[in-house]
């Protein structure tokens, strides 16, 4: 449903009298399979969201090509946008328009007479759960209901495909489960889902297949299973003071570890085995130990491996 190659784009920016150039994104090839979940997982700044604006036409690319259901992203940019549906992070609701003032614009917007815009407006309202706010002003919605108002402007039209850029950013815990049932019921419906999220619990049980970005470049792609996968053994995690990390790693050295402002974070083949080992090692050297925790592989260690530092702590 989306293939691209070689997606470039930088920005130029004034600083005084220079100039600077900030590559954003970085030669990203990304493979979508049609009705898939599909994430880009990354930290702030790592270039998700200007790829995405480059897919939904918002931008130009600067080099590559992209396929996006069927149609040139370059060469015919005018029929992408009509086969998509875009709803970008900070949301589209106007705060004195109702939820069906707005969905009935959008689908008028494509072309759609009014009394089918309105039926749509009906299908659409039913489908997010948000009937018996539909007369209502956005600006009395909460968050999560107006968040969901958003992702129905995005699919009025019945896009083939749907950007979310962020879907849950400011989302309470139950709006955040709400929303997950959601986009798990576009893709029900045969929708092929793209999303960008920092959220690894989202990227982990939300997604059939992410793309971990960082400084503009894919360095891991697959499912969240077959990355954790990859990083063999468990993990352990050694709480400390912040005066006793060095010497924690000195007297660890041995293990294949990663240092922070209060913890050492071991990778091991078999953790049952090694912890009584790790605290032997630490006691023996006087370190001071706070907690030890002991866990399967996360997204997070994946990032850790590839980048060389925590998505957490990004």
């Amino acid at each position: 449903m989306i293939e691209t190659r070689g997606l470039r784009k930088s920005f130029t920016s004034r600083q005084g009298r220079d100039k600077k150039t900030v590559e954003a994104v970085r030669g990203v090839d990304l493979d979508v399979a049609e009705g898939e979940i599909f994430g880009f997982l990354g930290p702030n700044g790592a270039g998700k969201t200007t790829t995405l604006r480059m897919l939904a036409t918002l931008i130009e690319p600067d080099d590559g090509t992209a396929t996006i259901a069927g149609a040139d992203l370059r060469a015919d940019p005018g029929e992408v946008r009509r086969r998509i549906g875009y709803v970008a992070q900070g949301g589209s609701t106007w705060d004195d328009s109702t939820a069906r003032e707005e969905l009935v614009l959008e689908a008028r917007l494509y072309g759609v007479s009014k009394a089918e815009a309105q039926r749509q407006a009906v299908r659409v309202l039913e489908g997010f759960q948000l009937s018996e706010y539909a007369d209502r002003k956005c600006k009395t919605y909460s968050g999560g209901q107006r968040r969901r108002v958003d992702i129905a402007l995005g699919i009025i039209h019945e896009p083939k495909v749907v950007f979310l850029d962020e879907p849950t950013t400011g989302l309470d815990p139950q709006s955040r489960a709400h929303m997950w049932d959601e986009i798990r019921r576009l893709r029900a419906e045969g929708m092929t889902v793209f999303i960008t999220t920092h959220y690894l619990d989202e990227a982990d049980a939300l997604c059939d297949r992410i793309s971990i970005m960082d400084n503009g470049e894919i360095v891991a792609s697959g499912t969240p299973a077959d990355l954790k996968r990859e990083i063999s053994g468990d993990v352990v995690r050694v709480g400390l003071p912040v005066d006793a990390v060095t010497a924690a790693a000195e007297a660890l050295k041995n293990y294949k570890l990663e240092t922070y402002e209060d913890n050492v974070r071991l990778y091991v083949e078999d953790g049952a085995v090694s912890i009584p080992q790790i605290l032997r090692a630490l006691d023996a050297a006087d370190v001071p130990l706070g907690t030890i925790e002991l866990h399967r592989p996360s997204l997070d260690d994946v990032f850790l491996t590839k980048t060389g530092r925590s998505l957490r702590e990004s």
